[in-house]
């Protein structure tokens, strides 16, 4: 291994990419998502770039004081309610289109947070929408 090249890859790699030991400003968050976005059209080809900067986003968004407000609020959300309120949005759902869960007053009170899925309705949906039962827990 020769340390003289990889000690000039380390330092071409800081001018490149500052952001990797940290992002430093809302800007240059902003500047990553964008680079994310455009590395994600093509993620088989990006992998290694989008395996370096997803991190480095992550631990940002968990730290900033940009984010503390949602992170306390998704902190607080029920993963079951959270999870249901996903699949009803994202498969165009009514209330009465849960059979798995009962009535559309049931899945009401859920929604609201009044009463929490059972083990039954989780495996129902869970098999419905093949999705991991871990999901919802």
């Amino acid at each position: 291994m020769d340390i003289d090249s990889l000690r000039a890859l380390a330092i071409q790699v800081r001018t490149q990419m500052p952001w990797l030991t940290g992002i430093d400003s809302e800007q240059q968050y902003d500047e990553l998502i964008d680079v994310m976005d455009e590395l994600v059209s093509d993620h088989e080809a990006n992998s290694a770039l989008i395996d370096l900067l997803f991190p480095v986003i992550e631990l940002y968004e968990a730290t900033s004081e940009q984010f503390k407000e949602f992170n306390e609020r998704i902190d607080k959300l029920d993963p079951g309610q959270a999870m249901l309120r996903v699949l009803i949005d994202q498969h165009g759902l009514k209330l009465s289109d849960l059979p798995e869960i009962g009535g559309k007053s049931l899945v009401s009170l859920i929604l609201k947070g009044e009463r929490k899925l059972t083990i039954a309705h989780i495996q129902a949906l869970s098999k419905r929408f093949g999705i991991p039962k871990s999901m919802f827990i």
